[in-house]
Protein backbone atom coordinates (compact mmCIF):
# COMPACT_ATOMS: atom_id res chain seq x y z
CA UNK A 1 0.00 0.00 0.00
CA UNK A 2 1.10 3.50 -0.97
CA UNK A 3 2.36 5.65 1.88
CA UNK A 4 -0.31 8.28 0.72
CA UNK A 5 -2.85 5.86 1.75
CA UNK A 6 -1.26 4.03 5.08
CA UNK A 7 -0.98 7.99 6.32
CA UNK A 8 -4.65 8.55 5.67
CA UNK A 9 -5.69 5.64 7.38
CA UNK A 10 -3.66 6.49 10.31
CA UNK A 11 -5.15 9.94 10.62
CA UNK A 12 -8.74 8.37 10.48
CA UNK A 13 -7.98 6.05 13.20
CA UNK A 14 -6.86 9.15 15.51
CA UNK A 15 -9.69 11.31 14.57
CA UNK A 16 -11.86 10.25 17.24
CA UNK A 17 -8.97 10.71 20.17
CA UNK A 18 -8.02 14.21 18.78
CA UNK A 19 -9.45 17.62 19.93
CA UNK A 20 -10.73 19.51 17.12
CA UNK A 21 -9.11 22.55 16.33
CA UNK A 22 -9.99 25.01 12.98
CA UNK A 23 -7.31 24.50 10.43
CA UNK A 24 -5.86 27.88 9.56
CA UNK A 25 -5.18 28.00 5.72
CA UNK A 26 -2.39 30.51 5.70
CA UNK A 27 -2.73 30.83 1.38
CA UNK A 28 -6.65 31.64 2.31
CA UNK A 29 -6.13 35.32 0.63
CA UNK A 30 -3.04 34.22 -1.57
CA UNK A 31 -5.41 31.84 -3.43
CA UNK A 32 -6.87 35.20 -5.30
CA UNK A 33 -3.59 34.69 -7.37
CA UNK A 34 -5.70 32.08 -9.57
CA UNK A 35 -8.25 34.91 -11.03
CA UNK A 36 -6.21 37.50 -10.68
CA UNK A 37 -4.69 36.51 -14.31
CA UNK A 38 -7.53 37.44 -15.79
CA UNK A 39 -6.76 40.82 -14.24
CA UNK A 40 -3.40 41.17 -14.96
CA UNK A 41 -4.49 40.33 -18.64
CA UNK A 42 -6.68 43.38 -18.75
CA UNK A 43 -4.00 46.09 -17.23
CA UNK A 44 -1.54 44.59 -20.12
CA UNK A 45 -4.03 45.52 -22.60
CA UNK A 46 -4.60 48.94 -21.45
CA UNK A 47 -0.77 49.42 -21.15
CA UNK A 48 -1.06 48.14 -25.00
CA UNK A 49 -3.87 50.58 -25.60
CA UNK A 50 -2.74 53.79 -23.67
CA UNK A 51 1.00 52.76 -23.44
CA UNK A 52 3.96 54.44 -25.11
CA UNK A 53 4.21 52.98 -28.94
CA UNK A 54 7.71 51.18 -27.86
CA UNK A 55 6.21 49.31 -25.31
CA UNK A 56 2.91 48.13 -26.77
CA UNK A 57 4.28 44.48 -28.21
CA UNK A 58 5.59 43.44 -24.71
CA UNK A 59 2.17 44.56 -23.25
CA UNK A 60 0.05 42.76 -26.08
CA UNK A 61 2.30 39.55 -25.53
CA UNK A 62 2.68 39.58 -21.83
CA UNK A 63 0.69 36.37 -21.08
CA UNK A 64 3.36 34.10 -22.68
CA UNK A 65 6.29 36.27 -20.98
CA UNK A 66 4.36 35.87 -17.17
CA UNK A 67 3.36 32.19 -18.28
CA UNK A 68 7.21 31.06 -19.21
CA UNK A 69 9.52 33.78 -17.64
CA UNK A 70 8.07 35.20 -14.57
CA UNK A 71 6.34 32.63 -13.04
CA UNK A 72 8.97 29.62 -13.30
CA UNK A 73 11.33 33.03 -11.66
CA UNK A 74 9.27 33.59 -8.84
CA UNK A 75 8.45 29.70 -8.08
CA UNK A 76 12.70 29.52 -8.14
CA UNK A 77 13.17 32.14 -5.76
CA UNK A 78 9.90 31.22 -3.45
CA UNK A 79 10.54 27.57 -3.46
CA UNK A 80 7.84 24.83 -2.24
CA UNK A 81 4.75 25.19 -0.03
CA UNK A 82 5.57 24.52 3.24
CA UNK A 83 1.67 24.15 4.15
CA UNK A 84 0.03 20.26 3.41
CA UNK A 85 -3.39 20.34 5.38
CA UNK A 86 -4.05 17.18 7.89
CA UNK A 87 -6.64 14.73 6.73
CA UNK A 88 -8.62 16.06 9.77
CA UNK A 89 -8.44 19.41 8.47
CA UNK A 90 -10.10 18.05 4.77
CA UNK A 91 -13.98 18.55 5.73
CA UNK A 92 -13.62 22.01 7.26
CA UNK A 93 -12.00 23.03 4.12
CA UNK A 94 -14.40 21.68 1.98
CA UNK A 95 -17.44 22.76 3.71
CA UNK A 96 -16.52 26.51 3.48
CA UNK A 97 -17.58 28.62 0.24
CA UNK A 98 -14.83 31.29 0.16
CA UNK A 99 -12.52 28.75 -2.25
CA UNK A 100 -15.46 27.68 -4.39
CA UNK A 101 -15.91 31.61 -4.95
CA UNK A 102 -12.41 32.28 -5.91
CA UNK A 103 -12.77 29.42 -8.32
CA UNK A 104 -16.21 30.88 -10.15
CA UNK A 105 -14.81 34.09 -9.99
CA UNK A 106 -12.27 33.50 -12.68
CA UNK A 107 -15.15 33.49 -15.32
CA UNK A 108 -16.97 36.73 -15.21
CA UNK A 109 -13.28 38.08 -15.25
CA UNK A 110 -12.42 36.01 -18.33
CA UNK A 111 -15.13 36.84 -20.09
CA UNK A 112 -14.33 40.49 -19.69
CA UNK A 113 -10.85 40.41 -20.37
CA UNK A 114 -11.82 38.58 -23.96
CA UNK A 115 -14.41 41.14 -24.90
CA UNK A 116 -11.32 43.86 -24.21
CA UNK A 117 -8.98 41.91 -26.17
CA UNK A 118 -11.39 40.94 -28.97
CA UNK A 119 -12.06 44.74 -29.10
CA UNK A 120 -8.45 45.46 -29.45
CA UNK A 121 -7.93 43.26 -31.89
CA UNK A 122 -10.66 44.70 -33.95
CA UNK A 123 -9.59 48.41 -34.41
CA UNK A 124 -8.10 49.11 -37.86
CA UNK A 125 -5.29 50.23 -36.01
CA UNK A 126 -4.29 47.13 -34.49
CA UNK A 127 -1.57 44.95 -37.28
CA UNK A 128 -1.82 41.47 -37.70
CA UNK A 129 1.59 40.33 -35.31
CA UNK A 130 -0.52 42.39 -32.11
CA UNK A 131 -3.57 40.38 -33.42
CA UNK A 132 -1.60 37.58 -32.79
CA UNK A 133 0.25 39.10 -29.45
CA UNK A 134 -2.90 39.97 -28.02
CA UNK A 135 -4.39 36.08 -28.79
CA UNK A 136 -1.33 34.73 -27.24
CA UNK A 137 -2.05 36.75 -24.27
CA UNK A 138 -5.59 35.74 -24.12
CA UNK A 139 -4.75 32.34 -24.82
CA UNK A 140 -3.39 32.02 -21.53
CA UNK A 141 -5.79 32.99 -19.39
CA UNK A 142 -8.49 30.58 -21.28
CA UNK A 143 -5.52 27.86 -21.31
CA UNK A 144 -5.70 28.29 -17.30
CA UNK A 145 -9.35 28.30 -17.37
CA UNK A 146 -9.54 24.88 -18.80
CA UNK A 147 -8.05 24.07 -15.16
CA UNK A 148 -10.95 26.06 -13.89
CA UNK A 149 -13.57 24.27 -15.76
CA UNK A 150 -11.23 21.09 -13.88
CA UNK A 151 -12.22 22.18 -10.54
CA UNK A 152 -15.60 22.67 -11.56
CA UNK A 153 -16.63 19.32 -13.99
CA UNK A 154 -15.72 17.45 -10.68
CA UNK A 155 -18.99 18.74 -8.71
CA UNK A 156 -21.85 16.88 -8.69
CA UNK A 157 -23.89 20.23 -9.14
CA UNK A 158 -25.09 20.52 -12.81
CA UNK A 159 -24.75 24.26 -12.34
CA UNK A 160 -21.03 23.77 -11.83
CA UNK A 161 -20.90 21.67 -14.73
CA UNK A 162 -22.63 24.31 -17.17
CA UNK A 163 -20.03 27.02 -15.76
CA UNK A 164 -17.33 24.64 -16.53
CA UNK A 165 -18.98 24.90 -20.04
CA UNK A 166 -18.70 28.46 -20.16
CA UNK A 167 -14.85 28.39 -18.66
CA UNK A 168 -14.16 26.51 -22.06
CA UNK A 169 -16.22 27.96 -24.60
CA UNK A 170 -13.53 30.13 -25.86
CA UNK A 171 -11.22 27.76 -26.56
CA UNK A 172 -13.69 25.59 -27.69
CA UNK A 173 -12.70 22.89 -25.73
CA UNK A 174 -16.02 21.62 -24.05
CA UNK A 175 -15.73 18.00 -24.62
CA UNK A 176 -13.24 18.23 -21.69
CA UNK A 177 -15.84 18.75 -19.36
CA UNK A 178 -17.29 14.80 -20.15
CA UNK A 179 -14.07 13.45 -20.74
CA UNK A 180 -12.01 14.50 -18.06
CA UNK A 181 -13.87 12.91 -15.24
CA UNK A 182 -15.02 9.72 -16.92
CA UNK A 183 -12.94 8.79 -19.43
CA UNK A 184 -9.12 9.89 -18.10
CA UNK A 185 -9.62 9.26 -14.69
CA UNK A 186 -10.79 5.83 -15.29
CA UNK A 187 -8.16 5.06 -17.98
CA UNK A 188 -5.56 7.47 -16.44
CA UNK A 189 -1.77 5.97 -16.72
CA UNK A 190 -2.73 3.12 -19.13
CA UNK A 191 -1.87 2.78 -22.84
CA UNK A 192 -5.64 3.06 -23.62
CA UNK A 193 -5.19 6.76 -22.32
CA UNK A 194 -5.22 9.43 -24.66
CA UNK A 195 -4.26 11.62 -22.24
CA UNK A 196 -1.47 9.61 -20.52
CA UNK A 197 1.45 10.61 -22.33
CA UNK A 198 4.24 7.30 -22.91
CA UNK A 199 8.09 7.72 -22.35
CA UNK A 200 9.53 8.16 -25.91
CA UNK A 201 6.42 10.32 -27.12
CA UNK A 202 7.04 13.98 -28.28
CA UNK A 203 4.57 16.07 -27.07
CA UNK A 204 3.88 17.22 -30.72
CA UNK A 205 3.29 13.23 -31.49
CA UNK A 206 1.06 13.07 -28.39
CA UNK A 207 -0.85 16.19 -29.46
CA UNK A 208 -2.77 15.23 -32.57
CA UNK A 209 -3.71 11.64 -30.46
CA UNK A 210 -4.73 13.38 -27.15
CA UNK A 211 -6.63 16.29 -28.89
CA UNK A 212 -8.60 13.47 -31.53
CA UNK A 213 -8.91 10.27 -28.80
CA UNK A 214 -10.06 12.82 -26.16
CA UNK A 215 -12.75 14.37 -28.75
CA UNK A 216 -13.75 10.33 -29.38
CA UNK A 217 -14.34 9.58 -26.15
CA UNK A 218 -16.37 12.21 -25.03
CA UNK A 219 -18.71 11.47 -27.68
CA UNK A 220 -18.63 8.09 -26.75
CA UNK A 221 -19.46 8.65 -22.80
CA UNK A 222 -22.55 10.97 -24.28
CA UNK A 223 -23.26 8.19 -26.38
CA UNK A 224 -23.63 5.77 -23.61
CA UNK A 225 -25.09 7.95 -20.85
CA UNK A 226 -28.07 9.28 -23.16
CA UNK A 227 -28.47 5.18 -24.20
CA UNK A 228 -29.39 4.23 -20.37
CA UNK A 229 -31.98 7.30 -20.57
CA UNK A 230 -33.11 5.86 -24.49
CA UNK A 231 -32.31 8.93 -25.65
CA UNK A 232 -30.63 9.61 -29.04
CA UNK A 233 -27.12 11.62 -28.92
CA UNK A 234 -28.76 14.34 -31.21
CA UNK A 235 -30.91 15.86 -28.81
CA UNK A 236 -31.66 18.56 -26.19
CA UNK A 237 -30.00 16.23 -23.27
CA UNK A 238 -27.01 15.55 -24.99
CA UNK A 239 -24.41 17.77 -22.90
CA UNK A 240 -21.37 18.18 -25.48
CA UNK A 241 -24.24 20.02 -27.72
CA UNK A 242 -25.08 22.54 -24.89
CA UNK A 243 -21.31 22.99 -24.77
CA UNK A 244 -20.77 23.22 -28.80
CA UNK A 245 -23.43 25.93 -28.38
CA UNK A 246 -21.38 27.80 -25.86
CA UNK A 247 -18.90 27.60 -27.70
CA UNK A 248 -19.96 28.97 -31.03
CA UNK A 249 -22.23 31.88 -29.37
CA UNK A 250 -19.20 33.38 -27.43
CA UNK A 251 -17.03 32.87 -31.15
CA UNK A 252 -20.35 34.37 -33.18
CA UNK A 253 -21.12 37.17 -30.90
CA UNK A 254 -17.54 38.25 -30.13
CA UNK A 255 -17.76 38.23 -34.30
CA UNK A 256 -20.96 39.77 -34.46
CA UNK A 257 -19.67 42.26 -32.16
CA UNK A 258 -16.60 43.22 -33.57
CA UNK A 259 -16.16 41.90 -36.68
CA UNK A 260 -14.36 39.28 -38.98
CA UNK A 261 -11.02 40.95 -38.14
CA UNK A 262 -11.23 39.46 -34.48
CA UNK A 263 -10.55 35.86 -36.48
CA UNK A 264 -6.70 35.61 -36.11
CA UNK A 265 -7.24 37.02 -32.12
CA UNK A 266 -10.19 34.12 -31.55
CA UNK A 267 -7.90 31.66 -33.97
CA UNK A 268 -4.60 32.69 -31.78
CA UNK A 269 -6.42 32.11 -28.13
CA UNK A 270 -7.77 29.42 -28.87
CA UNK A 271 -5.04 26.84 -30.16
CA UNK A 272 -2.50 28.81 -27.75
CA UNK A 273 -4.71 27.75 -25.18
CA UNK A 274 -5.49 24.21 -25.89
CA UNK A 275 -1.88 24.06 -26.44
CA UNK A 276 -1.04 24.76 -22.94
CA UNK A 277 -3.81 22.97 -21.52
CA UNK A 278 -2.29 19.98 -24.18
CA UNK A 279 1.37 20.04 -22.67
CA UNK A 280 -0.06 20.36 -18.58
CA UNK A 281 -1.16 16.87 -19.64
CA UNK A 282 1.04 15.61 -21.17
CA UNK A 283 3.54 16.31 -18.46
CA UNK A 284 1.31 15.01 -15.47
CA UNK A 285 1.50 11.23 -16.54
CA UNK A 286 4.30 10.95 -18.66
CA UNK A 287 5.86 7.42 -19.07
CA UNK A 288 3.74 6.19 -15.70
CA UNK A 289 1.46 3.28 -15.94
CA UNK A 290 -0.64 1.14 -13.54
CA UNK A 291 -0.09 -2.24 -13.36
CA UNK A 292 -1.78 -4.37 -16.03
CA UNK A 293 -3.86 -7.07 -14.26
CA UNK A 294 -4.99 -8.63 -17.55
CA UNK A 295 -8.47 -8.83 -19.37
CA UNK A 296 -8.29 -5.22 -19.78
CA UNK A 297 -7.97 -4.39 -15.66
CA UNK A 298 -5.24 -2.41 -14.04
CA UNK A 299 -4.20 -1.69 -10.45
CA UNK A 300 -6.36 0.80 -8.73
CA UNK A 301 -4.35 4.59 -9.47
CA UNK A 302 -2.35 5.56 -6.82
CA UNK A 303 0.20 8.23 -6.26
CA UNK A 304 2.80 7.33 -8.39
CA UNK A 305 0.69 7.37 -11.40
CA UNK A 306 1.21 11.41 -11.58
CA UNK A 307 3.92 13.24 -11.40
CA UNK A 308 3.93 16.11 -9.23
CA UNK A 309 5.50 19.50 -8.29
CA UNK A 310 5.58 21.50 -4.79
CA UNK A 311 6.40 25.14 -5.89
CA UNK A 312 4.23 27.27 -4.19
CA UNK A 313 3.47 30.16 -6.75
CA UNK A 314 2.41 28.47 -9.77
CA UNK A 315 -0.16 26.09 -7.15
CA UNK A 316 -1.63 29.07 -6.16
CA UNK A 317 -2.25 29.91 -9.99
CA UNK A 318 -3.45 26.75 -11.00
CA UNK A 319 -5.04 25.76 -8.14
CA UNK A 320 -2.59 23.24 -6.67
CA UNK A 321 -3.26 21.22 -9.66
CA UNK A 322 0.43 20.12 -9.22
CA UNK A 323 -0.67 18.11 -6.59
CA UNK A 324 -1.75 15.61 -8.77
CA UNK A 325 -1.38 12.08 -6.86
CA UNK A 326 -4.22 13.51 -4.40
CA UNK A 327 -6.33 14.52 -7.24
CA UNK A 328 -6.21 11.75 -9.16
CA UNK A 329 -6.85 9.07 -5.68
CA UNK A 330 -9.45 11.65 -4.30
CA UNK A 331 -11.04 13.23 -7.69
CA UNK A 332 -13.66 15.24 -6.29
CA UNK A 333 -11.81 16.61 -3.69
CA UNK A 334 -11.03 20.36 -4.32
CA UNK A 335 -8.45 22.21 -4.15
CA UNK A 336 -7.60 23.81 -1.19
CA UNK A 337 -7.95 20.18 0.16
CA UNK A 338 -5.18 18.62 -1.91
CA UNK A 339 -2.17 17.57 -0.12
CA UNK A 340 1.56 17.11 -1.14
CA UNK A 341 3.16 13.51 -0.28
CA UNK A 342 6.99 12.89 -1.05
CA UNK A 343 6.83 9.51 -1.84
CA UNK A 344 5.01 10.77 -4.88
CA UNK A 345 7.24 10.86 -8.40
CA UNK A 346 8.31 14.51 -8.85
CA UNK A 347 9.05 17.21 -11.13
CA UNK A 348 12.45 18.76 -11.28
CA UNK A 349 10.38 21.92 -11.69
CA UNK A 350 7.08 23.48 -11.85
CA UNK A 351 4.74 23.13 -14.57
CA UNK A 352 5.49 26.85 -15.85
CA UNK A 353 8.98 25.75 -16.08
CA UNK A 354 8.32 22.45 -17.80
CA UNK A 355 6.32 23.60 -21.09
CA UNK A 356 8.91 24.94 -23.15
CA UNK A 357 11.35 21.74 -22.57
CA UNK A 358 7.90 19.75 -23.56
CA UNK A 359 7.81 21.79 -26.56
CA UNK A 360 11.57 20.45 -27.49
CA UNK A 361 11.19 16.63 -27.88
CA UNK A 362 15.09 16.26 -27.08
CA UNK A 363 15.22 18.32 -23.95
CA UNK A 364 12.12 16.88 -22.49
CA UNK A 365 13.55 13.63 -23.14
CA UNK A 366 16.95 14.23 -21.38
CA UNK A 367 14.73 15.72 -18.17
CA UNK A 368 12.51 12.91 -18.00
CA UNK A 369 13.34 9.81 -19.54
CA UNK A 370 16.14 9.33 -16.52
CA UNK A 371 13.35 10.13 -14.37
CA UNK A 372 10.90 7.72 -15.39
CA UNK A 373 13.93 4.52 -15.47
CA UNK A 374 14.91 5.72 -12.09
CA UNK A 375 11.25 5.85 -10.71
CA UNK A 376 10.46 1.63 -11.59
CA UNK A 377 14.60 1.34 -10.63
CA UNK A 378 15.24 0.28 -14.24
CA UNK A 379 12.30 -2.19 -14.71
CA UNK A 380 11.27 0.37 -18.06
CA UNK A 381 8.60 -3.14 -18.68
CA UNK A 382 6.54 -1.51 -16.14
CA UNK A 383 6.32 2.08 -17.91
CA UNK A 384 4.46 3.11 -20.28
CA UNK A 385 6.43 3.15 -23.35
CA UNK A 386 5.80 4.49 -26.84
CA UNK A 387 5.87 1.46 -29.16
CA UNK A 388 7.75 2.98 -32.12
CA UNK A 389 10.65 4.43 -29.00
CA UNK A 390 10.97 1.10 -27.15
CA UNK A 391 13.71 -0.41 -28.96
CA UNK A 392 15.75 2.94 -28.52
CA UNK A 393 14.83 3.66 -25.21
CA UNK A 394 15.59 -0.11 -24.64
CA UNK A 395 19.28 0.17 -25.72
CA UNK A 396 19.66 3.73 -24.59
CA UNK A 397 19.52 2.06 -20.94
CA UNK A 398 20.95 -1.00 -21.82
CA UNK A 399 23.01 -0.92 -18.47
CA UNK A 400 19.62 -0.88 -16.25
CA UNK A 401 17.54 -3.33 -18.18
CA UNK A 402 17.48 -7.06 -19.26
CA UNK A 403 16.51 -6.60 -22.86
CA UNK A 404 15.85 -9.82 -23.70
CA UNK A 405 13.78 -10.88 -21.07
CA UNK A 406 11.84 -7.73 -21.83
CA UNK A 407 10.30 -8.74 -24.96
CA UNK A 408 10.24 -12.25 -24.04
Amino acid sequence: MSALFEKESLEKDNLKNQTCTPYVDKKRRLWLLGPSLPVISIAAMAGYQFGPKITRKLFAGFGPVLLHGIIPALDKIIGDDQQNPPNSAIKQLEDDPYYAAIVKLYIPLQYAANIYGAYLASRKSTPLADQLLLGSLLGVVNGVAVNTAHELSHKHSKVDHYLSHLALAPTGYNHFRVEHPYGHHRRVATPEDPASSKMGESFWKFLPRTVIGSFKSAIEIETKRLARKDQKFWSIHNELIHGWLASATFHGGLIALFGKRTLPFLATQSLYGITLFEIINYVEHYGLKREDLGDGKYARTMPEHSWNNNNIVTNLFLYQLQRHSDHHANPTRSFQALRHFEDAPQLPSGYGSMILPAMIPKWWFSIMDQRVVDHYKGDLSKANIDPEAKERLLKQYEPLVDIDSYFK
